[in-house]
């Protein structure tokens, strides 16, 4: 076998030096229509971002009004519940899924010092306290049980048959409790007119009428734990350098929560920990924010709209979590045309793939119980859009 010669190596790195080259051409002509309008999506998205931003401020002040009245009528009814303050800035406990859509996360009281359950023992009990002959599922992903023994300090309501079983603070049990406290409220508040419960979910859900048009909240009982972090969320992962290693501990420093969400298991929230995670984006001057923004907006119109829609923007901001772990440097977001395009790429991979995973749990994959035919069609707008990137779907 004839060796390679000096010459024959010189070749071979001027022939992978031209199919770079070769690669970096075309994918600029595969863009290129793009970045000729750019200057027009630019205009179109300074608009519609202004717009959204001005509707969804209105929004949010009907609605952070209608739930600052129910929650203080309900901790009235039940001390185990805190009302939410209103608040003429950022409100931590309402979080904007899409338009039309909103999650509130309603604390609860008489919890306190938290500790991780060290011991594993089955549960043989259903919702009704009845005996089964085989143990409930344990719990995957984001979820735990959760024990009333885990906190160093109780309420007595905490250990009561409404909403404890065998020792297990039960979210079915709480929601349950929470759902009679919120029809209640509707009607001590004289809210009857604005606001109606949705009768047709397994959580607590109400529609509001606001100004503008009717959104859907879902009202989710909170255990607040902000003295530790969950033993699930392995996170940072090694050898990464966004964020930062001092940047991480600061943001794990404000801790989880538990939102009553499902029968049997509670689920890991980390809202807190993202937002502050999304406040200290663009500390360097990058446009991380910015492409969100932008990617939120295409998400609403085009690619997703609807009232509940598949998409939410906590997904596009996994999303984008994922893709600042991976691109962790200034000059990776210093152009805003490219930064984008690689958001919707990162977008569509999962989409296609019908998997994310959870930024903090990452054994979670939060398009787990989504519906595939959703995530498809959703799936062949982003193409058409790669494919050709316009304003709007043919």
């Amino acid at each position: 076998m004839k060796s390679p010669t000096a010459g024959d190596l010189e070749d071979c790195l001027l022939n992978k030096r031209r199919q770079s080259s070769d690669r970096k051409v075309l994918r600029f002509l595969h863009f290129y229509p793009f970045i000729c309008v750019w200057p027009a999506f630019l205009s179109f998205w300074r608009i519609k971002v202004g717009v959204r931003r001005q509707q969804l401020s209105q929004i949010v002040e009907e609605v952070q009004s209608v739930v600052h009245h129910l929650t203080t009528e309900i901790s009235h009814q039940d001390v185990r519940f805190q009302a939410i303050p209103y608040s003429d800035t950022y409100n931590g406990n309402i979080k904007v899924l899409a338009p039309s859509q909103f999650l509130v996360t309603v604390p609860v009281k008489g919890l306190a010092g938290y500790r991780e359950a060290r011991e594993q023992r089955w549960r043989y009990y259903t919702l009704q306290g009845t005996r089964l002959s085989c143990p409930v599922q344990d719990p995957e992903g984001l979820q735990q049980w959760l024990e009333v023994e885990q906190f160093m300090k109780s309420l007595w309501q905490w250990h009561e048959a409404d909403v404890n079983i065998e020792g297990d603070i039960v979210p079915a049990k709480v929601l349950q409790v929470f759902q009679k406290l919120v029809e209640n409220a509707i009607g001590t508040c004289h809210l009857s007119g604005k606001v109606s419960m949705l009768t047709h979910h397994s959580a607590v859900w109400v529609a509001v009428e606001t100004a503008t048009r009717q959104v859907e909240l879902e009202l989710v009982p909170t255990v607040e734990i902000p003295t530790a972090w969950s033993e699930k969320a392995r996170w940072p992962p090694c050898l990464k350098h966004w964020p930062s290693r001092q940047r991480a501990e600061c943001i794990k420093s404000f801790g989880f929560a538990l939102l009553a969400c499902s029968h049997y298991h509670w689920q890991l929230s980390f809202l807190q920990a993202e937002q502050v995670l999304l406040e200290q984006l663009d500390e360097d001057g990058g446009c991380r924010r910015k492409c969100l923004r932008a990617l939120r907006q295409m998400k609403e119109d085009v690619w997703c709209p609807g009232k509940r829609p598949v998409i939410t923007s906590h997904h596009l901001q996994t999303v984008l979590f994922w893709t600042c772990e991976k691109y962790p440097h200034l000059r990776d977001w210093r152009v805003f045309s490219k930064a984008f395009l690689r958001l919707v790429r990162k977008l569509h991979k999962c989409v296609s793939q019908h998997f994310l995973k959870h930024y903090f749990v990452r054994k979670s994959n939060l398009f787990r119980y989504a519906g595939a035919g959703d995530l498809d069609a959703v799936a062949q707008r982003l193409a058409l859009f790669l494919k050709s990137p316009q304003l709007s779907q043919p």
